[in-house]
């Protein structure tokens, strides 16, 4: 079973419609063995989008989860900058809606106050909030979060189910910053499949913190899944990176949509 947490809908997927993208990037992934994808942010994406701008970007990805519903899951993309517009579109597409997740991108260090609404809310509908991180060694966004901003904000929201994307770029580095925040999960997506990140990632947080993602089609998934199934781990560590963590984790949104686990 394998589940990609990380997927996207770009110009790169054939198609002009969110569902004919969609349909694209399944067709590819199965080739693979990828049978559900975690899919967010729009066609075109902008770093701070205002509220129109990622409410139609959320619309997108509602097309595309109606279209391929039981195959993609849809996860809302917000920007904490606008707070409470923030937490109406996390109601509509969520609490409301099929999305089972929240993404966070770079509008904002998410271990800034503007969060904390959006965490608590995630929290009480059961759905994990996805964080960009990236450690850069020419330097970082404005807004863009590293590994210890989300432990900051793991810290205020320990019941939080919340997931450091890209394990921090520098993986090396993230994997220890978050270590000490059990609800802290680490996506091992959108770099490249360097030797040894899946390992240390299971010796220090333990398999049951790592998911599978590919970043796709921004990278290939067979070069994101190298790093799960090359990595000098168990079978049964394998089987839970590459599905059985993320299916656990949103479970509980799942059931309550009536959705197949």
């Amino acid at each position: 079973m394998i589940w990609d947490l990380h997927t996207h809908l770009t110009r790169q997927l054939r198609g002009q419609t969110p569902a004919e993208k969609a349909a694209h990037l399944i067709e590819v992934g199965a080739r693979h063995g990828i049978e559900r994808f975690c899919c967010y942010m729009g066609i075109e994406w902008s770093r701070e989008p205002d509220p129109a701008d990622f409410a139609a970007q959320n619309d997108q990805i509602l097309a595309a989860v109606a279209a391929h519903p039981g195959k993609l899951y849809g996860f809302v993309y917000l920007n904490p900058k606008h707070t409470d517009e923030a937490v109406a579109e996390l109601k509509r597409c969520v609490a409301d809606g099929p999305m089972v997740g929240v993404k966070l991108w770079v509008a904002h260090r998410c271990s800034a106050a503007e969060l904390d609404p959006i965490v608590s809310l995630a929290t009480e509908l059961q759905v994990p909030v996805f964080q960009h991180t990236w450690l850069k060694t020419t330097g970082n966004l404005p807004g863009e979060s590293t590994p210890s901003d989300i432990a900051r904000l793991a810290a205020r929201h320990p019941e939080a189910k919340l997931i450091c994307g890209h394990t921090g770029g520098n993986w090396e580095i993230g994997i220890p910053e978050v270590r000490a925040y059990p609800n802290v999960y680490v996506d091992l997506a959108g770099f490249d499949p360097t030797a040894g990140v899946t390992e240390l990632a299971v010796r220090e947080l333990g398999a049951e913190r790592v998911l599978f993602g590919s970043d796709a089609p921004g990278r290939s998934f067979a070069s994101q899944l190298a790093k799960v199934t090359g990595a000098d781990i168990s079978t049964s560590q394998k089987a839970l990176i590459l599905g059985e963590n993320l299916q656990r984790l949103l479970e509980p949104a799942l059931k309550a949509k009536g959705l197949t686990v």
